[in-house]
């Protein structure tokens, strides 16, 4: 049995994988489920939320680029001083420039 308030195995790897994302770039919550390889973007962010003050919780987005609304005016000045690729509107993440990881989803399926 897990102790209460210690992390879960899949905690675990969700900090894993969001400590290896490289100052200046920003993954999605999806990104990182599919990284750790099982859960989903609710998973990682309730995981995040419980765990992630250890970790560079900024780097991890919504699918649209922008962060957290709760936390969001912290986490873009720190994306920023970082040097993470902005949107235009200096609200979000450019993610297609930020992945530190392909996007599966903007692969070529043929090849």
């Amino acid at each position: 049995m897990i102790a209460p308030g210690l992390p879960t195995p899949f905690a675990e790897d969700v900090l894993d994988v969001v400590a290896s994302i490289p100052p200046g770039s920003a993954a999605s919550y999806g990104d990182v489920a599919r990284r750790v390889g099982r859960g989903g973007p609710r998973q990682v962010g309730t995981t995040l939320s419980r765990y992630g003050s250890g970790v560079p919780w900024w780097r991890v987005v919504r699918a649209d680029g922008s962060p957290a609304p709760v936390l969001a005016d912290e986490a873009l000045r720190r994306l920023a001083a970082e040097g993470a690729p902005l949107a235009a509107d200096g609200a979000r993440v450019d993610l297609r420039r930020a992945r530190p990881w392909p996007d599966p989803a903007l692969s070529d399926p043929g090849g």
